[in-house]
Parts: structure tokens; C-alpha cells; sequence
């Protein structure tokens, strides 16, 4: 059975499921649907066609399913999904998407979104990602799994973040950033491998060898980016790594950070 405090406002329409909690003056819109086990703190505005998965960790003064800081935006009943297991902190903002795009914003599961974070209109936010405080992603923006943004991040409208990426604090993104690098700066370039990410998710040291050569490739031989991806394909064999970084490449629509 589902605790609503007494002081929260849950609409005529909004679908709760069992075990689901929801803390003082908490407002919840009548298209919304909440999975089982997940807990919303106080003061907390949950709006428009949102549907948000189970267990997850909604603390307080947070809106999630507002429509997009977008001039465009006519009133079309865009979504927001939200997957399971997520910890989402104080004051965080997540947007709908737009009938431009896709008309949803996603983020996916086991993501720790830190206080102030604001996800905006038709993102996509993979699995298992750190968003640490005041990181702004723009509106389009692709981020995949096991990705770290450092505080105060700020990534441009379009931009795509590969899988297991880490920025450093104040990063400014204006291009796409490949798998498996660091980044940093003001625009952001590269500084190496992520490496002792990569080390904890289990990585072998066959892979880190692969992957340290792909980089090499990429931005210490002097190649264009044409050249690179040219040796990559030729080296790539097998090589699951080499393969998503390729993928990733072909993607690219902003070009790369270099």
C-alpha cells in the first residue's frame, strides 16, 4: 500500500503503484505513473507524461516532467521516462522532450544524479552514470552508460558522451567525447584513458592494451580523424572495444574533442 502524506496532492489520473511513498506538500500531476518501492521526498513537483520505474530515490524540491525551456514547444504532450533504481537529489530538474525530436527524455537505471542537476528536453541518460552537482546537460544531448560527469559539467545541445567517459569539474562540452577517455577544460580536450574506471568495471589488461593503442591512434599519431578511423577499422579485428569506439565515430556529428 502505497504512504501519501496528507499534505501532498496527488491528481485524479496520477498511477501509483504499491509501496510507493510521498512526502509533504509534494505535488503529483494526473499523467503520471510511479513504479513500486519509490520513495518522493518533500516539496517535490512531478508533472506531465512522466512515468518513472521502481525503487528509485526522488529526494526533495525536485521537478521532474516540467515542459522544455524550449521556444518551440507548442503544448504537444511530450514524456519523460525514468527507469529503476536511480537516486535523484535535491532541486534536480529533468525536462520533457519535444516534438522536434522524439517528443521523450530518458534516463535509464542505477544513475546517481547529484543535487542541481538539470537534464533538458529529449535526452538520453544511459545506465549506471554519476551526474555529480550543478552538471547541466542541453537539450538532444546523448550520455551512455557508466559515464561521470564532474561538477558544474556543461554539455551543449547535440553533443554525444560515450560509454565509461569522465569529465573533470567545470568541464565545458562542445563536442562529442569518445568512449572510454577522460576529459577536461574549457572547451574540453582529452587527457587519456579512463583508466582506473575502466580497471574497476572489470576490464582486462588485454583490453586496456587494445584500447591504449586505439587512443594512440586517435590523438597522438597526428591523424585526421578520416586516417584514424581508417587504422582503427584496419586493426579492429574483434576487439568489442575497438568496434564501440568505431561505432561511436560514425555518430559523431559535432566532430570529435581533440
Amino acid at each position: 500500500m502505497s504512504r501519501i502524506h496528507p499534505t501532498a496532492i496527488v491528481e485524479d489520473g496520477a498511477k501509483l503503484s504499491k509501496n510507493v511513498e510521498v512526502g509533504p506538500y509534494t505535488i503529483i500531476g494526473s499523467h503520471v505513473e510511479i513504479g513500486e518501492g519509490t520513495t518522493v521526498g518533500a516539496h517535490a513537483v512531478i508533472t506531465g507524461h512522466t512515468r518513472i520505474g521502481k525503487r528509485n530515490r526522488i529526494f526533495q524540491f525536485v521537478s521532474l516532467g516540467e515542459i522544455p525551456q524550449d521556444k518551440k514547444y507548442a503544448g504537444e504532450p511530450t514524456r519523460l521516462e525514468i527507469g529503476d533504481d536511480n537516486t535523484i537529489r535535491e532541486f534536480c530538474t529533468f525536462n520533457t522532450g519535444t516534438a522536434q525530436d522524439e517528443g521523450i527524455t530518458r534516463v535509464g537505471n542505477h544513475n546517481w544524479i547529484m543535487a542541481y542537476v538539470h537534464i533538458a528536453h529529449d535526452c538520453i541518460v544511459g545506465d549506471h552514470t554519476v551526474l555529480a552537482n550543478n552538471a547541466t546537460i542541453a537539450g538532444h544531448v546523448e550520455i551512455g552508460d557508466h559515464v561521470i560527469l564532474g561538477g558544474m559539467t556543461a554539455v551543449h545541445q547535440f553533443c554525444k558522451i560515450g560509454a565509461h567517459v569522465i569529465t573533470g569539474g567545470g568541464t565545458i562540452v562542445y563536442k562529442d567525447i569518445p568512449p572510454f577517455v577522460i576529459a577536461a577544460g574549457q572547451p574540453a580536450v582529452p587527457h587519456g584513458l579512463n583508466n582506473e574506471g575502466l580497471k574497476r568495471r572489470g576490464f582486462s589488461a588485454e583490453s586496456l592494451a587494445i584500447l591504449k593503442r586505439a587512443y594512440k591512434i586517435l590523438y597522438r599519431e597526428g591523424n585526421t580523424l578520416a586516417e584514424a578511423q581508417k587504422k582503427l577499422t584496419a586493426e579492429a579485428g574483434e576487439h568489442v572495444e575497438v568496434l564501440q569506439l568505431l561505432a561511436f565515430l560514425t555518430r559523431a556529428d559535432r566532430g570529435i574533442i581533440r
